[in-house]
């Protein structure tokens, strides 16, 4: 197929080689591991000005007004010159807290944040880490975040801080049940959890088409439980403004504070990109039937676009259902989880294990 063009297997491959040629096979680690850790942390950086960036002129669109404008083109260095100012603020430190839990809470969410992505396909053999339980690998290390808040919250002797990390254990710890059988739900289809064949599995159609309505449900599920996970609105009960201050990071500022900002952005970049991947082919180009001419046409448009073009869309739409629906109350958020959603997944997912058994599915 045209697409294999595209593949970055050969290429991870040759640096993979001229590296062991040059080196001993430890320092060819430490040396892959240091090109793989800088590569990510452009990565957030980039992640972290483009989604602020996008986050605000998607809240002026809703708002009908222009959003960021002044501080570059169309107000694009805007979170740049954010970004500065928070770098050259003062990190300061309450009394009374705890220091040492203080200081390693944002590393702790951030941290999580970078054991999640490591495993996501960006396009064939582009991606850092290849393994056969890669959803359970992503589901496992993205729940290490929530200790981070629980830290912050606890540590900053406050309680505002300590409220809203209260909250976000609970939501957290709840939603995470939908999130992993809404992924289960295709996970029954593909037979495998390695994400690199979950992408595979999909060169012949999308999972979101093939698998009929279980697939579609599953994937609005998904969609609210992990907006959910992520502390985004309508469910920011964790740092709801008007009751909390800032919830769990109230008491932090400068470099620190930063991290609790671009962590949110970067796992919402994270649960869409699952999102990309499991339900609509992630890398994968679209492809229609026996159309061969217009499958042919997809095959060109480069893996990496199709990756990227699908996580945006989800992106978008995390962001719309923020500036669009009012913040829920901690009783409305816990009983839309225990009540309504765990109870579709489950009924849900026996439906798709009749069509997968049944082999219904296209």
């Amino acid at each position: 197929m045209a697409f294999d063009i595209y593949d970055f297997t050969s290429l991870t491959q040759s640096i993979h080689v001229a590296l062991s040629e040059n080196f001993s096979p430890t320092l060819t680690m430490i040396i892959e591991m240091a090109i793989v850790g800088i590569c990510f942390l452009t990565l957030f950086s980039i992640l972290g000005l483009v989604l602020v960036y996008t986050e605000r002129k998607v809240c002026a669109f809703f708002q009908q007004r222009l959003g960021p404008m002044r501080v570059g083109f169309l107000g694009t260095a805007q979170t740049l010159a954010d970004g500065l100012k928070l770098l050259l603020k003062e990190p300061l430190v309450t009394l009374n807290a705890d220091k040492f839990l203080f200081n390693l809470a944002p590393f702790v969410i951030i941290i999580a944040s970078y054991f999640a992505i490591a495993a996501i396909p960006f396009a064939k053999g582009l991606h850092a880490i290849d393994l056969d339980i890669g959803i359970f690998y992503i589901t496992a290390v993205s729940s290490i975040g929530v200790v981070g808040i629980l830290l912050a919250g606890w540590s900053s002797n406050n309680k505002y801080s300590l409220i809203g990390a209260i909250r976000s254990g609970a939501q957290v710890v709840s939603y995470e049940l939908s999130v992993g059988l809404s992924l289960l739900t295709i996970i029954v289809l593909t037979g495998s959890l390695s994400m690199s064949d979950i992408v595979e599995s999909q060169a012949n159609g999308w999972w979101i088409f093939k698998g009929h309505i279980p697939a579609w449900i599953a994937f609005i599920v998904f969609l609210i439980a992990s907006t959910a996970e992520t502390n985004r609105g309508p469910f920011d009960l964790a740092e709801a403004e008007s009751e909390l201050t800032a919830g769990f990071h109230t008491e932090y500022s400068g470099l620190k504070f930063s991290f609790f900002f671009l962590a949110e952005f970067v796992n919402m970049f994270i649960v869409a990109a699952i999102g990309a991947t499991v339900f609509f082919g992630g890398w994968m180009p679209l492809h229609i039937g026996s159309f061969s001419a217009f499958n042919q046409v997809m095959d060109y448009i480069p893996p990496v676009i199709w990756f990227l073009g699908k996580t945006s869309v989800i992106i978008f739409i995390i962001m719309w259902f923020r500036w669009t629906f009012p913040r829920l109350r901690i009783d409305q958020l816990l009983t839309l989880e225990w009540k309504y959603l765990l109870p579709i997944n489950l009924v849900n997912i026996l439906f798709m294990a009749f069509i997968a058994l049944m082999d219904w599915h296209f």
